[in-house]
């Protein structure tokens, strides 16, 4: 059974950095594209980042582009988001998301998606 589990969230002053990891188990192929939301107490999810199967493409919105940047790890099935100059208005939890399937296409939109993880709070306060 496919799981994906996000992790690195937590507290950080203005300025500061976090990574998120988004860890895919239980899913047999390393064909899949990963994109990154995100969802404030009282605000509509966002699209924050998306990387393509096959790593070559990457998308940014842009609220965040130039701040953070996204990886990926074949060997450990796991994606990354290095999140550097945080702003209070970065406060949300964020959600990765799996989409199965080769190719070098970034999938930019929610409902593209077919399996999401849980969530992992992430709070920028001075």
């Amino acid at each position: 059974q496919l799981q994906l589990v996000e992790s690195g969230g937590g507290l950080v002053q203005p300025g500061g950095s976090l990574r998120l990891s988004c860890k895919a188990s239980g899913f047999t192929s390393d064909y899949y594209a990963i994109g990154w939301f995100r969802q404030a107490p009282g605000k509509e999810r966002e699209g924050v980042s998306c990387i393509s199967s096959s790593g070559e493409r990457t998308n940014y919105g842009d609220s965040v582009r130039g701040r953070f940047t996204i990886s990926r790890d074949y060997a450990k099935n796991t994606v990354y988001l290095q999140m550097n100059s945080l702003k209070p208005e970065d406060t949300a939890v964020y959600y990765c998301a799996l989409r199965a399937g080769s190719g070098s296409v970034c999938y930019r939109f929610q409902d593209e998606y077919e399996y999401w993880g849980q969530g992992t709070q992430v709070t920028v306060f001075s």
